[in-house]
């Protein structure tokens, strides 16, 4: 049954096409990113991947882990469980833990989690790090800036990859 043009029905179907449309078609090439005044960079998004650095520089794992530990910034323990975490330290279980999550992803499906984790599941209630566009109750004073920078991502990127 065909829902009636311009009723809820027929924009959760037309919603629904697309999701489907992107999850067995990925769009290739895709630029999703511009240059902000915020300093965020534009990437290409190849398969519901990211392949290429968002810096050009290789990441820190070191700053990558502390990143990830902080409540301030990267918060990864508030919703994964961080084989390093330690005894101390209270982690999630709302995300899947990240032991092995190095040997199971590539780096360009990492970066792409990290930077919008929608484009890969559109009921993700993992932040997007690194996008600022298409974005929903923003503060005033953190539109068009990103959770975390390039660099960021990149080092966050590097200390999952070590995680086998």
């Amino acid at each position: 049954m065909i829902p009636e043009p311009g009723t809820h029905a027929a924009a959760a179907s037309i919603r629904w096409m697309t999701i489907a449309a992107f999850a067995v078609f990925p769009v290739q090439g895709e630029v999703w990113a511009q240059e902000q005044p915020g300093g965020v960079r534009s990437y290409t998004m190849v398969r519901n991947s990211i392949p290429q650095s968002l810096t050009g520089v290789p990441g820190d794992p070191v700053a990558g882990r502390n990143i990830a530990m902080s409540r301030d910034l990267g918060n990864c323990i508030l919703c994964h469980a961080l084989p390093d975490g330690g005894a101390a330290l209270v982690t999630g279980n709302v995300g899947p833990p990240l032991a092995g999550v190095g040997a199971r992803l590539t780096a360009a499906d990492l970066r792409m989690r990290l930077v919008d984790s929608t484009r890969i599941n559109p009921d993700s209630v993992m932040p997007a790090y690194y996008r600022v566009d298409r974005l929903t109750r923003v503060a005033a004073a953190y539109q068009g800036k990103s959770v975390l920078t390039a660099q960021q991502i990149e080092d966050v990127l590097v200390y999952l990859q070590g995680l086998r």
